[in-house]
C-alpha cells in the first residue's frame, strides 16, 4: 500500500509539472505579435463562433449528464433498495461520473482557447518563414496535449486515492466517454458540414480559392476546425487515455496479492507524461526544415525516452515485472509501426498519394476508386500490428498467473498511449495551422506566405492521419482490455452467487454469436447516421450559400461581406440535431443487447464492435487523409495544378473523404470511442455501463447469475 501511495504522490507532482509547462507555453504563444487587422477580426469571428457552438452543445450535454448521474446514484454500484446498498458508494460513483464529464468538457474548452490564440499568430509568423510559424502551431497544440493528459492523470489518481476502489473509476471513465462521444461527433458534423459546403460551392462551382473571404461558409469551416478537430479531439483523447488507465486498474485490483500492479499502472502513465514534456521541450525545426520530419522526430524522441525511463523504473522498484514492461513496450512499439504504415499511405511525398492524384486526371470516379482501395489496404498493417501486440502481451504475461494475460493486454494499451501528450500535440497542431492557412489568405499576406502555410498544413494532415492510426490502435487494445474488465466485473457477481466464473466467450454459443452480429453492425449504423447528418446539413448550407451569392449585391465582386453568421448557425443547429439519434443508437443498443442476452451477449457485442470498428476506423481515417493530401498534391502544381480536371476530381475526392476523416476516431471509440463517430461508442459505453447492465438485470430479476 505504501508503494501505491508513493506513486499517487508522484502522479500528482508530474501532473502539476505538466500544467506548469503548459502555462509557460501558453504565455510564450500569447507573447507572439499579431498586427494584421483583418486576421485579428476573422480570428475573433472564429473564436466567437466556436464558443457559441460549445455553449449550446454543453447546455444540452449538461442536462444529459445530470440525468444520467441521477440514474447512476440510484443504481450503482448497488441499487439503493438492495440489502448491500451503500449510499456513500453510490454518491461516489455519481460524483466520479460528473467529475469525468467536467474534466472532459474542460479539455475541449482549453483546446478552443489555445487554438484561437495560436492560429492568427502562426499565420503572421509564416511571413518570416516556416520555423517560427511551426513553433507557434506546435507549442499551441502542446498546451492542449499537456493539459489533457495532466487532467486525466490527476482525475484518475484523485478518485482512486479517495475511494480506493477501481470499480468507482468506471463512473469517471463513463463520464469522459459520454461527453467525448457527443463532443467529437457533434464537432465532427459541424466541421465537415462547413468543409463540404465550402469546397463544393467555392472550389467546384465558383472556382474561387479555398479560403476566399467571399465564401459565406469560410468562417464556419474554420470554426469547425476548432470545435471538431481541437475541442472534440481533446475530449476524445482524454477519454481514451482515461479508459486505458481505468481498464488496467480494474484488472490490476482483481489480481490477488500483488499491490505492485496498481503502482505499475500509475508509474508508466506518469513516466509517459514526463517523457512527453521532455519531447515537447526539445522539439526543433531548421530554418528550411520539414515540418513532417520535425513532428515525427519529436514522437520518436518521446518514445525512446519513455522506453528508457520505464526500464529504469522496472529495475529500481521492487515488485515490478519485466514481463509487464515487455507487454507495455510491445504496445508502444507497435503503435509507432502503425504510425509509420499510416504515413506511407497518407504522406504526399510517398507513392500512394501520388498514384491517387494521378488517377484523378481520369475523373472523380477513379479518385474515389483508388482512394477506397488504398484505404482498405492501409487497414491491414495496423490490424496485424494490433493483433501481434495483443497476442504478444497475452503470451508474455500469462505465465504470471490467472488474470495476468488480460492485464498484459491492458498494459500494452497503457504503453501505446503512454506518449499521448505528444500525440495530442501533433494532432492539435493540424487544425491550428489549417486555420493559419485560411487566415493568411483572408488577410492578404501574399502567395509566399500562403505557400509556407500550405506546407505546414500538409504536414498537419499527414501527422494527423498518423496520430489517428496510432490512437485507433491504442483504442483497439483498450477495448480488448475493457472486455477483460467486463469479465472481471461479471465474475465478481458470479462469485457472489456461488456460480462458476466466465473464462471466455464461445463463438459457437448462439447467445455470444447474437451479440457478435449486432456488435459488428453498430459501428456501420452509427457511422451511416453521422455521415447522413453531414449530408443533410451540408445541403442546407449549400442552399444558404447559393442564396447569398444570388441576392447579396457585390458579393461575387468582393465589395460586400457575406453573412457568415448564417452558415455558422446552420452548422451549429444541424450538428446538435443530427447528433442525438446517432448517440442514442450507440448507447441504447448496448443496453438492449444486455437485457436480451445477458453478460455473454454483451461480451460478443464487444467482440463484434472491436473487429468491425477497427476496420472501419482505419479505412475511414486513412482514406480521408489520402484524399485530402492528394488534393493538396495537385494544388502544389502536379497533375495539371489548380483548375485542371485532376484538381476538380481531387476536390471531389477530398469532399467525400471529409466526413470519413472527421469521424475516424469517433467511430472506433465510444460512447466512448470514436472513428465514425462511433463504434466504440458502443464499447466505451460498456466501460461505464457494465455495472449498470448487471444492476438492471438484478433489479428485474432476470440476471443469469
Amino acid at each position: 500500500m505504501e508503494l501505491n501511495n508513493l506513486f499517487y504522490c508522484l502522479s500528482f507532482l508530474v501532473a502539476v509539472l505538466g500544467f506548469a509547462f503548459a502555462a509557460y507555453l501558453y504565455l510564450w504563444v500569447k507573447k507572439q505579435r499579431t498586427e494584421n487587422k483583418t486576421i485579428i477580426e476573422v480570428s475573433g469571428l472564429i473564436r466567437q463562433g466556436a464558443n457559441t457552438f460549445m455553449r449550446r452543445e454543453y447546455k444540452i450535454l449538461a442536462v444529459f449528464a445530470l440525468a444520467l448521474a441521477a440514474i447512476i446514484f440510484v443504481l450503482l454500484p448497488a441499487p439503493l433498495w438492495s440489502e448491500n446498498a451503500n449510499v456513500a458508494h453510490n454518491i461516489g460513483m455519481a460524483v466520479s461520473y460528473i467529475f469525468g464529464t467536467a474534466l472532459s468538457a474542460v479539455a475541449g474548452k482549453i483546446g478552443i482557447i489555445v487554438a484561437a490564440l495560436s492560429n492568427a499568430r502562426a499565420a503572421e509568423a509564416a511571413q518570416k518563414g516556416i520555423k517560427p510559424a511551426f513553433l507557434i502551431g506546435f507549442r499551441g497544440g502542446a498546451v492542449m496535449g499537456l493539459l489533457v493528459v495532466g487532467c486525466a492523470l490527476l482525475g484518475v489518481t484523485s478518485v482512486l486515492w479517495i475511494v480506493g476502489d477501481a470499480s468507482i473509476l468506471l463512473g469517471f471513465s463513463f463520464g469522459a466517454s459520454s461527453l467525448a462521444l457527443f463532443a467529437k461527433a457533434g464537432g465532427g458534423i459541424f466541421t465537415k458540414t462547413a468543409d463540404v459546403a465550402a469546397d463544393i460551392t467555392g472550389k467546384v462551382e465558383l472556382g474561387i480559392p479555398e479560403d476566399d473571404p467571399r465564401n459565406p461558409a469560410v468562417i464556419a469551416d474554420n470554426v469547425g476546425d476548432n470545435v471538431g478537430d481541437v475541442a472534440g479531439m481533446g475530449a476524445d483523447l482524454f477519454d481514451s487515455n482515461v479508459a486505458s488507465i481505468v481498464s488496467a486498474l480494474v484488472i490490476a485490483q482483481s489480481l490477488a496479492g500483488d499491490f505492485a500492479n496498481v503502482a505499475m499502472v500509475f508509474c508508466y502513465s506518469l513516466l509517459g507524461l514526463l517523457s512527453s514534456i521532455i519531447g515537447i521541450a526539445t522539439a526543433r525545426i531548421g530554418k528550411n526544415g520539414s515540418p513532417t520530419k520535425a513532428l515525427n522526430s519529436s514522437t520518436y524522441v518521446t518514445t525512446g525516452i519513455f522506453l528508457v525511463l520505464s526500464a529504469l523504473a522496472t529495475v529500481l522498484v521492487p515488485g515490478f515485472s519485466w514481463r509487464i514492461w515487455g507487454a507495455s513496450t510491445t504496445g508502444l512499439l507497435v503503435g509507432t509501426i502503425i504510425g509509420i504504415a499510416t504515413d506511407y499511405f497518407t504522406d504526399d511525398s510517398k507513392p500512394i498519394v501520388k498514384k491517387c492524384a494521378h488517377a484523378s486526371a481520369s475523373g472523380p470516379a477513379f479518385t474515389i476508386l483508388s482512394g477506397t482501395a488504398y484505404g482498405f489496404l492501409s487497414a491491414l498493417p495496423a490490424m496485424i500490428g494490433i493483433a501481434i501486440s495483443a497476442l504478444t502481451a497475452y503470451k508474455l504475461c500469462a505465465p504470471m498467473g490467472e488474470g495476468y494475460a488480460l492485464f498484459g493486454i491492458a498494459m500494452a494499451a497503457v504503453g501505446m498511449l503512454s506518449t499521448v501528450a505528444m500525440v495530442i500535440s501533433n494532432d492539435a497542431y493540424g487544425p491550428i495551422v489549417d486555420n493559419a492557412r485560411g487566415l493568411a489568405e483572408m488577410g492578404g499576406l501574399g502567395e509566399d506566405t500562403i505557400a509556407v502555410a500550405d506546407e505546414l498544413d500538409s504536414a498537419g494532415n499527414t501527422v494527423k492521419a498518423v496520430t489517428k492510426g496510432f490512437s485507433i490502435g491504442a483504442a483497439g487494445l483498450t477495448v480488448i482490455s475493457l472486455l477483460g474488465a467486463f469479465m472481471s466485473e461479471v465474475n465478481v457477481a458470479l462469485k457472489a452467487a456461488g456460480k462458476a466464473p466466465l473464462t471466455g466467450f464461445d463463438i459457437m454459443d448462439p447467445t455470444v454469436f447474437f451479440g457478435i452480429l449486432i456488435g459488428a453492425a453498430i459501428p456501420a449504423v452509427f457511422s451511416a447516421l453521422l455521415i447522413l447528418g453531414v449530408d443533410k446539413n451540408a445541403q442546407r448550407m449549400v442552399a444558404e450559400i447559393h442564396r447569398q451569392f444570388n441576392t447579396i449585391i457585390g458579393l461575387r465582386e468582393g465589395t460586400t461581406k457575406p453573412e457568415y453568421d448564417k452558415c455558422i448557425d446552420i452548422a451549429t443547429t444541424g450538428a446538435l440535431r443530427e447528433l442525438l439519434p446517432a448517440g442514442g443508437v450507440a448507447i441504447i443498443a448496448t443496453i438492449l443487447v444486455g437485457f436480451i442476452g445477458g453478460p455473454a451477449a454483451v461480451g460478443g457485442f464487444l467482440v463484434g464492435n472491436i473487429v468491425s470498428g477497427l476496420l472501419l476506423s482505419l479505412f475511414m481515417s486513412n482514406a480521408g487523409g489520402l484524399w485530402d493530401n492528394s488534393k493538396k498534391f495537385v494544388e502544389a502544381g502536379n497533375e495539371g495544378g489548380k483548375g485542371s480536371e485532376a484538381h476538380k476530381a481531387a476536390v471531389i475526392g477530398d469532399t467525400v473523404g471529409d466526413p470519413l476523416q472527421g469521424y475516424r476516431r469517433t467511430l472506433y471509440q465510444h460512447p466512448d470511442h470514436r472513428c465514425f463517430p462511433g463504434c466504440i461508442s458502443s464499447i466505451h459505453s460498456v466501460c461505464g455501463l457494465l455495472h449498470l447492465r448487471l444492476i438492471l438485470l438484478k433489479a428485474h430479476k432476470s440476471c443469469p447469475v
